[in-house]
C-alpha cells in the first residue's frame, strides 16, 4: 500500500516506494524510536513486568500539544528492516512483557503486519495490542485483522473544531467513530486470563484537555451508549504542558475539581469498567526518554 498510501484518513495518496513524502513524512522503511518494558500502561496491560512496547517514528496528526514531540515530528528514531522488527517483539517476550504494545504505527502497518507474522513463525506468542490516535482508515485497520489483539485508540475530540485547532484535523470525530467500530468487530469483547492481564478486546483512552470538560463528557457519553461494558474506557488527567505552543489555555494541567466532575459524570451515566487516573501522574517522569536515538534527517 506504499505506492498509493491510504493508510490514514489523510489519503495522501503518495508514493512512498519512489521517495514521495506525504503529512506523516514517513518513507517506505520502518522507523522505531524506542523498545523496552513499559510499566506504566493500564494494569492489564502492564502487569507486574510490564507492556513491551515499541514507539515508531513519526504521526500522522502532530497534535501540538503532543509528549512525545521529538518521535511524532521530530521524527527521532533508527531505520530497522523486518527482520530487525521480528528479533524485537521476541526480545520483549523473553523479558517477560505481556504483550507487544505498538504506539503510533499506522504509517507502517503493510511492515508491522510482516513482522508479526514473522515473530510468530519464530514463536512469539503473546497478544498484540495496537496503541492508536484513533485517526485510522479502514483501509488500514483492515489490514490488521487476525494480527491484532488488542486495540488501544484515543478518542481525543468529540468537536471536529477542537480536532481542527490542536491536531490539524478537520473529520477526527468521523474517522474515530469508524475506526473503534472496526476495531470492535475484529476483536469483540475484552477477554482477560486467569491473572486479569488482558488477551482480547478494546480499551478507548480518553485524554482530558483545559477547559474542554464538556467535549470530554460527549465522547465519554458516545462511547458508554453504544458499547455500554463490552469496551473499557481509559479516563485520563494526565495532560502535562512540555513546552511552550502559544496557546495559552493549554499552558496548564487538569485540577482535581476538572477530573473529578468528569469521573463523576461517568460513574452516574453508567461507566463502570473504566481506568482512572490518581494525583501524581501529570509529570514528565512519565515520558519516554528518546534522546539516545538520533533524528532522521
Amino acid at each position: 500500500m506504499f505506492d498509493k498510501c491510504v493508510l490514514c484518513p489523510r489519503y495522501c495518496k503518495v508514493n512512498r516506494d519512489k521517495g514521495e513524502f506525504g503529512y506523516c513524512k514517513c518513507g517506505n522503511k520502518m522507523i522505531i524510536a524506542r523498545y523496552s518494558l513499559h510499566k506504566w500502561e493500564e494494569p492489564c496491560l502492564s502487569g507486574d513486568i510490564g507492556s513491551g512496547t515499541i514507539f515508531f517514528s513519526g504521526c500522522n496528526m502532530k497534535c501540538v500539544y503532543c509528549q512525545n514531540y521529538e518521535i511524532s515530528v521530530l521524527r527521532y528514531g533508527r531505520s530497522v528492516s523486518v527482520g530487525e522488527f521480528c528479533y524485537m517483539c521476541l526480545d520483549l517476550q523473553n523479558n517477560g512483557a505481556k504483550n507487544i504494545n505498538l504506539v503510533t504505527g499506522v504509517m507502517y502497518i503493510p511492515l508491522i503486519v510482516q513482522g508479526i507474522k514473522l515473530a510468530r513463525e519464530k514463536g512469539l506468542r503473546i497478544p498484540i495490542v495496537y496503541n492508536s490516535s484513533g485517526y485510522e482508515s479502514i483501509e488500514g485497520l483492515k489490514l490488521l485483522e487476525g494480527i491484532v489483539d488488542i486495540y488501544l485508540p484515543d478518542f481525543k475530540y468529540f468537536d471536529d473544531k477542537l480536532g481542527l485547532k490542536y491536531s490539524n484535523v478537520r473529520d477526527y470525530n468521523k474517522y474515530a467513530i469508524m475506526a473503534i467500530k472496526e476495531m470492535y468487530r475484529q476483536v469483540g469483547r475484552n477477554k482477560f486470563d486467569k491473572d486479569g492481564i488482558m488477551i482480547r478486546g478494546v480499551i478507548v483512552r480518553h485524554l482530558i484537555l483545559p477547559g474542554c470538560g464538556d467535549d470530554s463528557k460527549k465522547v465519554i457519553k458516545y462511547l458508554y451508549n453504544n458499547y455500554k461494558d463490552n469496551i473499557y474506557l481509559s479516563i485520563m488527567n494526565q495532560y502535562t504542558p512540555v513546552r511552550k505552543i502559544n496557546i495559552d489555555e493549554l499552558d496548564r494541567k487538569i485540577d482535581n475539581d476538572e477530573y473529578d466532575e468528569i469521573i463523576n459524570y461517568a460513574y452516574d451515566l453508567g461507566v463502570r469498567c473504566a481506568y482512572i487516573q490518581e494525583e501524581g501522574t501529570q509529570s514528565k517522569s512519565f515520558i519516554p526518554n528518546f534522546e539516545e536515538f538520533r533524528a532522521i534527517e
